[in-house]
């Protein structure tokens, strides 16, 4: 058996998070889990930003800004990765 850190004092499934999103976009980090196992993690945008900022003092050289084609990847992924989901997966999500 596997162990996995969780690095959030909340978490959310995928299921409960397609329900009511807004809800999970706190000042603290909150992770979410897709069958049991933590898929990433959500913040509000106060803190992101505040995390980014502390990632650009750190780095003396760069500023961290993804760019306009990695945003692109990104929503490409995204889009793919729902128009392959299945009806279980997706669960109560709709537009």
């Amino acid at each position: 058996m596997a162990v996995q850190s969780i690095l959030a004092e909340k978490t959310v499934s995928v299921t409960e998070l397609r329900k009511k999103p807004c809800d999970y976009f706190l000042d603290e980090p909150v992770a979410v889990l897709s069958n049991n196992k933590t898929a990433g993690y959500m913040v509000s945008a106060e803190l992101y930003e505040q995390m980014v900022e502390l990632i650009e003092l750190q780095s003396k050289t760069s500023r961290f800004r993804p760019s306009n084609a990695r945003l692109t990847q990104i929503v490409k992924h995204g889009a793919e990765l729902l128009l392959a989901a299945s009806e279980d997966e997706l669960g109560d999500f709709s537009e």
